[in-house]
């Protein structure tokens, strides 16, 4: 006897949203009445063809089944909030479901890769034979192509996506035209780096761990709101940190000093502040993990490891200003640990936090209980 398990993923809850069925809707005669009313409510949401999909599939396997054989059909939601929320509600659901129906494979149904990508939380509960996405044929013209483009516009997802990038760089391109010729040619400059780094930020991931630090601070509402203040400071660090810089530039630029020393100097004006931005974001984050319980230490050994980092900053740009502007120093031992006496001492702080982090991750693992580290 073999039990297959026809599923269907909504990951933004759009039923729910829509028709107010809350899921897992298990059955035909459900899902088809789920599917009637997603239809009814928005003729054009997509998730109703990957439904409609899924009893076709559902309909051909019980056609061709022995009598032995058994075949069920499911529609997963998840939530509005695509992310942690939505995936912990498809995973309980589907717990629901396979414990209820117990099969022995599943065929997965969706209608595009944000679906599919709860794959592999399926597929650890039960063995996928087979995926299938469905994809809604339309005309290839040119009025059909502006109407698909404008509805997707319209999609606050794709809005977002979309029109916030490329409102930003029209933004920073008329910022720099009605501006003064220097200024103006610093913030049109400044355009490449502002998409560079949002290019980073995609390939790197960075926009997702933002979303989870967002997801976190709506669920924890206690430590966001002292996490927000200290991310506020950060801001503010961020701010003053270029400020500081451009300041420490307009002093030296009319003195008789090189590039080279005029650079090393911004760097070092900016470098406290911005040391102090790293210091309150990671605070933010600490804070944030305490309520979660999920708080493992290593930020605390991160902060004491950007301090070290900070200190042997310092110290090595006040030995390279002092020796490129002239001044005399002697490269002795004793003169430079000296200079070195602490960064030296940071590094001996990291070694004792790191030591103590160990030690009680250790001890919580063989008493069992936490101890907050």
């Amino acid at each position: 006897m073999t039990r297959t398990l026809v599923l269907t993923v909504d990951r933004d809850n759009d039923l729910g949203l829509k028709t107010s069925i809350r899921g897992p809707v298990v059955g035909r005669r459900q899902v088809l009445t789920a599917a009637l009313k997603l239809g009814i409510a928005d003729p054009e949401e997509s998730d109703t063809n990957a439904i409609l999909g899924a009893l076709k599939a559902h309909d051909n396997l019980a056609e061709g089944k022995s009598e032995e054989d058994d075949v069920e059909i499911a529609i997963l939601t998840g939530d509005e909030k695509v992310g942690v929320r939505s995936d912990r509600a498809i995973a309980a659901q589907l717990d629901e479901v396979v414990s209820a129906f117990q099969p022995d494979q599943a065929i997965l149904i969706t209608d595009g890769a944000e679906d599919e990508s709860v794959l592999p939380l399926i597929s650890s509960q039960v063995r996928i034979d087979h995926t299938e996405k469905i994809i809604v044929k339309q005309s290839k013209g040119i009025e059909g192509t502006y109407y698909y483009i404008v509805k997707a516009l319209e999609d606050p997802k794709w809005r977002s996506r979309f029109m916030i990038p490329f409102g930003a760089v029209l933004a920073i391109l008329g910022l720099g035209i009605m501006l003064p010729n220097e200024i103006g040619g610093v913030v049109i400059g400044a355009l490449p780096l502002v998409l560079g780094l949002y290019i980073f930020s995609k390939g790197a991931g960075i926009e997702s761990t933002v979303n989870r630090v967002i997801q976190e601070m709506r669920e924890n509402a206690d430590a966001a709101m002292f996490s927000s203040l200290l991310w506020t400071a950060t801001l503010f660090s961020a701010i003053f940190a270029v400020a500081e810089g451009w300041r420490a530039f307009g002093l030296d630029e009319g003195a008789a000093n090189s590039q080279s020393v005029l650079w090393l100097t911004v760097i070092h004006s900016s470098l406290a502040w911005t040391v102090i931005a790293f210091l309150t974001s990671t605070a933010g984050f600490m804070l944030l993990r305490l309520k979660r319980g999920s708080f493992s230490g290593s930020l605390i050994v991160l902060s004491v490891f950007g301090m070290v980092v900070y200190s042997f900053l310092n110290a090595a740009l006040d030995i390279a200003i002092r020796v490129l502007s002239g001044t005399a120093y002697e490269f002795s031992v004793e003169m430079i640990l000296t200079d070195l006496t602490t960064p030296l001492l940071w590094v001996v702080v990291l070694w004792m936090v790191t030591t103590v982090v160990r030690t009680l991750q250790t001890r919580q693992a063989q008493a069992d209980r936490y101890w907050g580290i």
